[in-house]
């Protein structure tokens, strides 16, 4: 996924109220701006840190600028939240994610389950449905490992039981774990934030939601889907 402009650098002075944050540009000006990502953004936020900004020239939006690039522990991280459907789709037909590339059509943000939408559905006239759900992962606190969640999330847990719905009704599932930044090389469920969540992750797999995980390779200029992860859960039969 290439960005349509050049980012904008800038240093980072505060996040805040989840959607919002100020920073100082190369100019010297201070600016706020909107922030695509309400988690917690844990190691994300601290002062000082150099960023990159979108720019947006619409009359109806608030804020010129919005957060895209963090740079943490010397790499580059990825925040927006609103991009990962479209790298997913970019490593699916790359063929990183098993052989989901294999499949005839793709649609995306189709209802299923109770009340929600799937992030990704594959269909193929040979193979049958593949419902494939995307979440973002940017969190890192040991070299070379990525965790997701760095915070609860009821709705993750929700997601992962209508998965393995879906395997009971005789499709295939996907959870696709999507890591913003590429100095990581193995992926787990972080326990320790989210308990609940890794207990629903044990039991979708038991139920046979496959599970992959793909780093990027981030920049100014593009973020692009650069390789498969290793999941280090035991309970996984599809890696």
């Amino acid at each position: 996924m290439n960005f349509s402009r050049p980012l904008v650098p800038a240093t980072l002075v505060q996040r805040y109220k989840r959607f919002l944050f100020d920073a100082i540009l190369s100019d010297g000006r201070t600016i706020t701006g909107s922030c695509p990502n309400t988690g917690s953004m844990r190691g994300l936020t601290a002062a000082g840190s150099a960023i990159w900004l979108s720019e947006h020239d619409s009359a109806t939006r608030k804020y010129r600028h919005m957060l895209e690039i963090v740079e943490a522990d010397g790499t580059l991280v990825g925040i927006n939240t609103g991009l990962p459907n479209r790298i997913a789709e970019e490593a699916i037909a790359a063929g990183l994610v098993g052989d989901l590339h294999t499949y005839e059509a793709l649609r995306r943000e189709q209802k299923y389950g109770r009340n929600s939408r799937i992030d990704i559905l594959l269909s193929d006239p040979a193979k049958g449905l593949a419902y494939v759900e995307v979440k973002n992962v940017h969190f890192s606190r040991a070299q070379g490992l990525a965790e997701f969640p760095d915070s609860p999330t009821q709705r993750g847990a929700k997601h992962l039981e209508e998965l393995g719905d879906m395997v009971e009704a005789g499709h295939r599932a996907i959870m696709l774990y999507l890591v913003q930044r590429d100095d990581c090389d193995v992926f787990r469920i972080c326990r320790e934030l989210d308990p609940v969540y890794a207990r629903a992750f044990e039991r979708a797999a038991a139920r046979g939601v496959e599970a992959y995980a793909i780093k990027c390779a981030v920049s100014p200029s593009q973020i692009i889907p650069a390789g498969r992860m290793t999941v280090d859960e035991p309970v996984l039969a599809v890696l």
